[in-house]
C-alpha cells in the first residue's frame, strides 16, 4: 500500500512536467503574437501562463518532497508537502491575477483605439484547444492517483482554457470597430485568474487546518458501529496528509470480553475502514461499555 502511494506520486510528477512544457511554450507564444498584434488580452493570457510555471514547478517540487520517508522531526512522513505546494500555488496565481486585472481596468478607462490583429485570436484559440487536453490529462491523473495537487494543476489547466476563450471573444469583438473589448476581456481573464486561485487557496487551508468531508465521517461512523462486536461509537475524527487519510475511532464493547476478543473488534473495525475507503492508517481505541 505505502509503495503504492509513493508510485502515484511518482505519476503525478508527469502530470506537473506536463503543464510546465505546455506553459513554457504558450506563454513564449502568446506574448510574442500579443505584442506583435497588440492584443492586451492575450499579453494578459500569456502572463497569466508564466505565473502557471512557477505554479507547476512548485507542485512538481511539493510531489518530489512528499516521497521524502518519516523521520524524527515528521513521524508521519512528509505527505502534506503536496498541499502546501498547492498552497504556494494559489498565491502566485492571486497575485498575478490582480496585477492583470489592475492594468486591464487601466486600460479600459484609458481607453484604445488600437485594434488588435486576428493573428491574436487564433493563436487564444490554439491555447484554448491545448489547455483543455492538458486538463482532461491531469484531472484523470488526478482521479486515478487521488492526488490533491494534480488537482489543483488540473483546475488551473481549465481556467486558462476559459481565459483563452475569453480572449478569443474579447479579440474578435474588437474587430467589429470595438477595440475596448479587448482591455475588457482582460480585465475578466485577471478575475478568473484571482477566481482560480482563490479555490485553490480555500482547498489547501481547509486542508492544512485539518478540515474534513463531513459527510465521510459519517459514513465512516455507520461502518464502523456495523462492525460485529461494536455497540457504539464514542468519538471518530480523521484528516488528510496529501492523498492519504488518517482516521481516529474509539468504539465501545462490551466490558466483560476478554481483552484478545476486544482486540479482535478493533482489527475488524480498522481492516473494513481502510478497504472500503482506501484509508492509508486507522487507529482503533476500544472502551467497555
Amino acid at each position: 500500500m505505502e509503495q503504492e502511494r509513493f508510485d502515484n506520486l511518482k505519476l503525478g510528477e508527469r502530470g506537473a512536467m506536463l503543464s510546465i512544457a505546455t506553459y513554457i511554450i504558450l506563454s513564449i507564444i502568446k506574448l510574442w503574437v500579443g505584442y506583435l498584434a497588440g492584443s492586451e488580452a492575450l499579453k494578459a493570457d500569456g502572463l497569466n501562463n508564466v505565473t502557471d510555471i512557477v505554479a507547476s514547478t512548485a507542485v512538481l517540487i511539493g510531489l518530489k518532497l512528499s516521497q521524502k520517508p518519516a523521520d524524527a522531526n515528521h513521524p508521519y512522513g512528509h505527505w502534506r508537502a503536496e498541499t502546501v505546494a498547492s498552497l504556494v500555488a494559489s498565491f502566485i496565481i492571486v497575485a498575478v491575477g490582480l496585477q492583470v486585472t489592475y492594468s486591464a481596468v487601466v486600460s479600459v478607462f484609458q481607453g484604445t483605439s488600437e485594434t488588435p490583429g486576428l493573428l491574436s485570436a487564433w493563436t487564444a484559440g490554439f491555447s484554448a484547444i491545448v489547455m483543455y487536453l492538458v486538463y482532461r490529462y491531469n484531472k484523470k491523473l488526478a482521479e486515478r492517483i487521488n492526488s490533491k495537487a494534480v488537482a489543483a494543476a488540473a483546475k488551473d489547466n481549465l481556467s486558462d482554457a476559459w481565459v483563452s476563450i475569453a480572449a478569443v471573444v474579447g479579440i474578435v469583438g474588437a474587430q467589429f470597430y470595438l477595440p475596448w473589448l479587448d482591455p475588457l476581456a482582460a480585465l475578466l481573464v485577471g478575475v478568473l485568474i484571482v477566481k482560480t486561485g482563490w479555490g485553490i487557496f480555500w482547498e489547501a487551508t481547509h486542508e492544512l487546518t485539518d478540515g474534513f468531508d463531513e459527510e465521510l465521517i459519517k459514513s465512516f461512523k455507520e461502518t464502523a458501529l456495523n462492525t460485529d462486536g461494536v455497540t457504539e461509537v464514542r468519538e471518530i475524527r480523521a484528516r488528510n496528509y496529501g492523498n492519504r487519510a488518517v482516521v481516529d475511532v474509539t468504539v465501545l464493547v462490551p466490558g466483560d470480553l476478554d481483552i484478545a476478543v476486544a482486540h479482535d473488534i478493533s482489527t475488524k473495525v480498522e481492516v473494513k475502514l481502510m478497504k472500503r475507503y482506501d484509508i492509508s492508517a486507522v487507529h482503533v481505541h476500544v472502551e467497555p461499555n
